[in-house]
């Protein structure tokens, strides 16, 4: 009896770049089955880019004046003074102040850029 033992080279042996594989479209093909997707090379782009944190505080330094559009279609005017991961604080002159959750906002705008709005007018 002949002792046979499988020979498989590690990955950073392996020099040249592996071939496409083909999609299969159905259980018909020859080969491994394969239960997922092939994975890609490119790595996961990362969970949190800072990009809302840095638009808040960019903002909120140059007293940009805002409007707020709401889930229900009413529109706050005002500038951001501070925020956090669920609401932010709207500062407006001649009315109160008001602290709005995040989730009730449908979009943010800076104020005077009507044409922001979808093209209503």
């Amino acid at each position: 009896m002949v002792n046979r033992r499988m020979f498989r080279p590690g990955f950073p042996d392996l020099k040249e770049p592996s071939a496409p594989r083909p999609s299969h479209n159905g259980p018909s093909h020859n080969g491994p089955s394969h239960n997922g997707p092939v994975p890609s090379k490119k790595p996961a782009p990362p969970e949190l880019t800072h990009a809302e944190n840095f638009y808040w505080v960019k903002q909120m330094q140059s007293h940009t004046p805002m409007a707020i559009v709401l889930e229900d279609g009413e529109t706050l005017r005002g500038t951001v003074e501070w925020y956090d991961r669920d609401c932010i604080k709207l500062t407006r002159t001649g009315s109160p102040n008001l602290l709005i959750f995040k989730r009730v906002i449908k979009y943010v705008f800076k104020d005077g850029e009507e044409s922001a709005q979808g093209g209503d007018e």
